[in-house]
């Protein structure tokens, strides 16, 4: 049996759950969403103060239900992306040194998608991006697959699994 490296013994794994973020500037933490499909995830991190979050959204706007979007704002895509960028300034992280990458947004039902949820919540959170100045440099948005994102705090680096495969991006560089 082989050994593992010091540093994995002390691994914190943070699952990030439908509706829900999560930020930090634990050296020792990996972020993780699991399965967008409809719902996009918004993975962000300065390297300067190493601050990462990630963000699984699952509708575009909160209009459709205030109370549900006061009870639990990282359900939509405004009030969610609103809330996690306030949670990177509690950090440190400016938005000007942000490094986003964006998933999910896909059709995932068999057949016509008459509410075209995924294209939607993905069209809303580019919209609200840019309207604050931000671009992700990296996406994987549509097609009909769900993906998995992983977020190492420590280094930035981000790992998106499909069924097609895995890849790693860097966003502390």
């Amino acid at each position: 049996m082989g050994s593992s490296p010091a540093g994995s013994w002390f691994t914190q794994r943070v699952v990030v759950g439908v509706g829900d973020l999560a930020v930090s500037n634990n050296g020792h933490a990996i972020l993780s969403t699991y399965a967008l499909g409809s719902c996009v995830g918004v993975a962000a991190y300065d390297p300067v103060p190493k601050v990462g979050g990630i963000l699984h959204l699952m509708l575009p706007d909160s209009q459709i239900s205030p109370a549900k979007a006061s009870a639990q704002p990282a359900m939509f895509a405004d009030t969610g992306l609103r809330q996690f960028f306030q949670q990177f300034s509690v950090f440190g992280a400016k938005a000007a040194r942000l490094r986003l990458f964006v998933a999910g947004g896909a059709s995932v039902i068999c057949g016509q998608d008459p509410f075209r949820i995924g294209a939607r919540n993905a069209a809303a959170t580019l919209e609200i991006l840019a309207a604050h100045g931000l671009s992700p440099g990296h996406s994987d948005l549509g097609g009909s697959f769900n993906r998995t994102i992983h977020l190492d705090i420590a280094t930035g680096g981000l790992n998106l699994k499909t069924p097609h495969g895995e890849h790693r991006i860097e966003l502390g560089e």
